[in-house]
């Protein structure tokens, strides 16, 4: 096809009767379009998803150190702390306690733990197996331990359990007794209170009481010296001083005490009497005059025992309210009070037993501080009469 000079590009162009421009006609057959030149990629990119990659995984690195540190108790300056889990804690309160005695540092670190060991706290000791269990109780710990050192000295055989020895004297009673244990950190009256007052004890003697009043278990938390957990399980605190009693009060003495017409808690009742009336020589003849008031009354007595210390028991006070309209006035109210009125120990237990052969209906405390007995009451009398104590 014949060409023409085209002066504006130096090009010749076949004769179409149509002007084509440079800027389409440069290199492009006829009818496309040029393809857009691709862009320079920026050296730098590459650079920062470098040093992006290199921060995150410093990041990461840092992040498992520090958890490393808090799980394996790393780099931890040494401190020893006092820790006590209660019944009815959770986990979570548990790893909040060790953090805020600076033991750990995160708590959630600690729960993941936790839960990967499959740890949990005790929530009922008759049902669980002891393995993996956080106890009720106070422990020292301290910085050194790692986690699974932490859990393993929180359980029921941890030789971390603070211990605490208690000394229950004869003639305590309940409220004196739960007073004491919360004083030594083994128990708050609260808790021993409901416990007393509600859990349905397997003991033969404990049968028949009625619950809902901690009152029910007066006289049968046997004196004696004690090791107690700090912190301690309850129910076990209770066992433990109940069963105390169970093994004093010998099969022996039950058989003879049925004999003579009485159960076990009559028993215990005559005995806390005796307890908070004795000197501390004269339990079989005090158990005498009750003995010879619930068995022989007479026209002058009648059935009543007349003894103060059940009144004092009800008031708290030191004042006897002779009028005081309650069935613990053994002045108005015949036979035995509804409960004991103390914890007696052994001496007064075996002297509610086998009380000494008199006719002795009454007492009175002397000037010298001992008891003397009497027959009637002018002879009681009388001899109130003659001491300066009753001036």
């Amino acid at each position: 096809m014949p060409q023409e000079y085209d002066p504006s590009n130096g090009r010749r162009t076949e004769r179409s009767g149509h002007y084509t421009p440079s800027h389409l006609a440069d290199d492009a057959p006829s009818g496309q379009h040029k393809r857009p030149r691709k862009k320079k990629r920026s050296r730098l990119t590459p650079l920062f998803y470098l040093i992006f990659v290199l921060g995150l995984s410093a990041l990461l690195a840092s992040f498992a150190w520090v958890a490393a540190c808090d799980v394996l108790a790393l780099n931890k300056s040494y401190e020893v702390a006092t820790v006590t889990v209660t019944e009815g804690d959770s986990l979570s309160d548990v790893a909040k306690t060790l953090q805020e005695n600076g033991l750990i540092e995160y708590q959630s670190l600690f729960k993941l733990f936790a839960w990967m060991t499959h740890t949990e706290v005790q929530s009922d000791s008759d049902s669980q197996d002891e393995s993996n269990l956080i106890t009720a109780g106070t422990y020292e710990l301290n910085t050194e331990m790692d986690y699974r050192a932490l859990i393993s000295s929180m359980g029921v055989n941890s030789g971390s359990r603070k211990e605490v020895e208690v000394t229950i004297t004869e003639g305590m009673t309940l409220d004196q007794i739960f007073a004491l244990l919360e004083e030594n950190g083994v128990a708050s009256v609260a808790d021993l209170q409901d416990m007393a007052a509600n859990h349905v004890f397997k003991y033969s003697f404990l049968q028949d009481l009625p619950t809902g009043d901690y009152h029910r278990l007066e006289g049968f938390l046997f004196p004696d010296t004690y090791q107690f957990y700090m912190g301690g399980d309850v129910l076990q605190i209770l066992n433990k001083m109940i069963l105390r009693f169970d093994e004093q009060f010998t099969d022996e003495m039950r058989a003879d005490a049925e004999e003579s017409g009485y159960t076990v808690g009559e028993i215990v009742i005559i005995a806390s009497m005796i307890e908070k009336e004795t000197d501390g020589t004269d339990q079989a003849l005090i158990s005498s005059v009750i003995h010879n008031r619930l068995e022989n009354p007479t026209a002058e007595t009648g059935n009543t025992l007349g003894i103060d210390a059940t009144i004092l028991y009800v008031t708290g006070g030191t004042e006897v309210d002779v009028s005081l309209d309650s069935p613990y006035n053994t002045r108005i109210y015949p036979g035995l009070p509804p409960t004991a009125i103390s914890c007696p120990g052994i001496d007064a237990l075996r002297a509610a037993i086998y009380p000494e052969d008199t006719k002795y209906y009454y007492y009175a405390l002397g000037d010298d501080g001992t008891h003397s007995f009497f027959r009637t009451l002018a002879q009681q009398q009388a001899f109130i009469a003659s001491q300066e104590r009753y001036q």
